[in-house]
């Protein structure tokens, strides 16, 4: 698949000013990772319809403390879910197997339903997310091992590589319960074994960035969507990390635009599609106050 060569351009130069800035700031991105684990957790479980807020599941994860009542399900997500992405963050690289994606399952579901906890779906289990019925379940146990075998085979691009696993793997859904979760987990994965910083997806607009991706798929077989989807958070968040280490002072593009007479719509398209090195703190786009525009 043809990869839109602007977007792989503008990707290699910032993750080639990335791994320089990397020798002598391990442990400044070490704490940006850390840092951003509370919003990764609050995000993919949002997308879930979890009602637990940033805020709330901040002080799940860093104070084990919760302010008001939830339902004692989503709590354990937020825990079960940060255990999954410390698990992967605190490991050397290794490749992706069937066996490391059944132990994140389980961890990801501990306390939850851990009778259908690292296994997959088999015998009668069939699910369906609105209209699609996903995969067989007596042929997904070898489906999956299939589609690990050809991710670690594939040579393409890989951002390619990564998006086209993971629309297989939803397509699949091999899992009673948590493939989402697990699915977008996968991705940081992969993505930090080629060298990468992991991405956020967020929840905001996820009914026209995010869900349309997979209908898309469905229809076409092509997963080029979900290649420039990744490509454009993960241009983010080299962006946010190099800005992070190398910027006198870090504003919101409102602020910017305001000091600079700029126009602030203009400006917030360009940092939707990744042209200045803008990035998202929570809900707010922010970026150095040295930028030149």
């Amino acid at each position: 698949m043809a990869f839109n060569n602007d977007i792989k351009s503008r990707i290699y130069k910032q993750f080639s000013l990335y791994k320089k800035l990397e020798k002598k700031n391990k442990k400044a991105l070490q704490e940006i990772s850390i840092s951003e684990v509370a919003e990764m957790v609050y995000n993919s479980n949002a997308i879930e319809n979890s009602t637990l807020t940033l805020e709330e599941t901040t002080d799940i994860i860093f104070f084990d403390k919760i302010k008001k009542d939830h339902d004692v399900r989503e709590v354990y997500e937020a825990k079960n879910l940060v255990n999954v992405i410390w698990t992967l963050q605190n490991k050397p690289r290794e490749k992706l197997s069937v066996e490391m994606i059944l132990k994140l399952h389980k961890i990801l579901l501990s306390w939850i339903n851990d009778h259908i906890a690292w296994r997959f779906r088999c015998w009668d289990e069939w699910v369906h997310v609105w209209s699609h019925i996903w995969a067989n379940p007596t042929f997904v146990n070898w489906l999956v091992y299939d589609l690990v075998d050809k991710y670690n085979k594939d040579k393409n691009y890989f951002l390619d590589k990564i998006a086209h696993f993971h629309a297989e793997f939803e397509i699949l859904h091999p899992f009673l319960d948590g493939n989402w979760r697990i699915w977008r987990v996968l991705i940081n994965k992969e993505l930090m074994d080629f060298g990468y910083p992991p991405i956020i997806i967020p929840n905001k607009n996820k009914g026209n960035d995010y869900y349309p991706l997979f209908d898309k798929y469905l229809k076409t077989n092509d997963y080029k969507w979900f290649s420039d989807f990744f490509a454009l958070l993960l241009l983010e968040s080299l962006n946010k990390r190099i800005e992070m280490l190398t910027a006198k002072r870090i504003i919101t593009l409102n602020e910017w635009a305001k000091m600079n007479n700029k126009n602030i719509n203009a400006y917030l398209n360009k940092a939707k599609r990744q042209t200045i090195p803008a990035f998202r703190k929570e809900w707010k786009w922010m970026i150095a106050e040295e930028f030149g525009g």
